[in-house]
């Protein structure tokens, strides 16, 4: 089966998923607050088209560039999902300027010379309109050079370490600011914790995510950082790893690690008998997503810090739930960078229609303040920096794979991906 067919609604939604859908379809634009565009007639295509993208009189291709293969599948395959029901639902509000969405999907598969080579194809051969994809900061290290040069566009979900900004790229998860300082602080404030073992994953994000730790653990909240260890995406084998967090006794073990090493990390503190009971965890990279692997009995009791859990009590959180349950599957279950994927497209058919062209320079100065008022996580705005205005949040982890919300900034908290004195 191609990738299209995979997600293909035909093929994986039943006759009375497709009629929710097609229930569901028109309500979210409105819901997330963006104002509804009329066109009596469609735009001519040499007017919202003067750059070569594969726009036509009827429809606008865009790209999927994600993991669907490797070791990340198991956090990106959410992202596909939603950055799918979005463009499903677009469409069947008439699509963006009068034209429906096509989509051409590539796989990264969890290599990032891959990931470098089919953006490639997809902004010089394929001509697509705008990108939505990446998960990991060195996938998207990877493809940015491209995306500059070829002055594409590009829609990233994943919360990350800040200290990046293009005129090519909107990051629609948290910055270091939002997520990492924050959840510092609460763990400081609220659990008390004076010391911290940092383990991440060896790459760009959780090195980088842990220096601006270290630098906010020492210099601000005048704690100590007991231990710092990291290794290879894949790893399945942590048991030395638990011996020295016994040794060391922190506060807080400080996690990021990310994909599918999740499963075995979580499990092996268990067997280790380093549970929640014990040991306070807070984790930068762990969504319902990975619980599904993880277990929820094996992750209940520790925490995360994100801007979204699947559990958050709004109305409009509630449609995108059933609607994505709709099209997915009962079982299926949404993360913060799920959500934050749902996103992209619609900040895009805003801003195209906000400056009446595809055009990536045009929608690029049309973006700014963007609001989606009330999206599932709740209020987001696009900042001039290309970040999102977002509440911080503390969840829980709970034995049936969801989150209890137990602590929340009590504004949008500004991103500033280049903190003074972080970098």
């Amino acid at each position: 089966m191609s990738a299209d067919d995979q997600f293909d609604d035909e093929r994986m939604a039943s006759p009375l998923r497709r009629r929710l859908l097609g229930g569901l379809a028109a309500a979210p634009l409105m819901a997330l607050g963006l104002p509804r565009t009329s066109f009596a007639q469609v735009p001519p295509t040499a007017k919202v088209n003067t750059t070569g993208l594969a726009v036509t009189d009827t429809t606008v291709t865009v790209g999927q560039l994600h993991s669907a293969t490797g070791t990340m599948a198991i956090s990106e395959t959410g992202s596909i999902q939603a950055e799918r029901l979005a463009i499903e639902q677009i469409n069947a509000m008439g699509g963006v300027l009068g034209r429906k969405i096509n989509i051409i999907q590539e796989d990264g598969a969890s290599d990032w010379p891959t990931y470098a080579e089919k953006s490639k194809k997809l902004l010089e051969n394929d001509h697509v309109a705008a990108v939505f994809g990446c998960w990991t900061s060195a996938s998207r290290k990877a493809v940015l050079p491209v995306f500059e040069k070829d002055n594409g566009l590009l829609y990233y979900p994943t919360f990350y370490e800040g200290l990046e900004q293009s005129k090519n790229v909107f990051y629609t998860g948290q910055e270091a600011t939002q997520q990492i300082l924050w959840a510092l602080d609460w763990a400081s404030n609220t659990k008390k914790a004076k010391t911290f073992f940092l383990i991440g994953s060896d790459y760009i994000w959780p090195r980088t995510s842990n220096k601006i730790a270290r630098r906010h653990i020492e210099q601000h909240l005048h704690a100590k950082v007991v231990g710092e260890e990291y290794y290879p995406l894949g790893t399945t084998e942590f048991n030395s790893l638990m011996n020295k967090i016994k040794l060391a006794r922190p506060d807080c073990i400080f996690a990021t690690v990310v994909g599918g090493s999740n499963v075995a990390f979580y499990k092996q503190l268990k067997a280790a008998g380093i549970t929640p009971q014990k040991q306070f965890l807070l984790t930068l990279s762990v969504t319902e997503d990975e619980v599904l692997g993880i277990g929820g009995e094996n992750f209940a009791g520790y925490y995360s810090s994100m801007k979204y859990f699947q559990s958050l009590d709004n109305d409009n959180n509630k449609k995108f739930v059933s609607a994505f349950k709709a099209r997915y599957g009962a079982k299926s279950v949404i993360g913060d960078v799920t959500q934050a994927a749902y996103l992209g497209p619609w900040i895009w058919k805003a801003a195209c229609e906000r400056a009446g062209s595809f055009d990536v320079n045009k929608v690029v100065a049309a973006s700014k303040d963007i609001e989606l008022a009330n999206a599932p996580q709740g209020y987001a705005k696009v900042d001039v920096n290309h970040h999102l205005w977002s509440r911080s949040l503390i969840g829980e982890g709970q034995a049936d794979g969801q989150f209890k919300v137990v602590a929340s900034s009590p504004e949008p908290i500004h991103p500033d991906p280049f903190p003074k004195g972080y970098m």
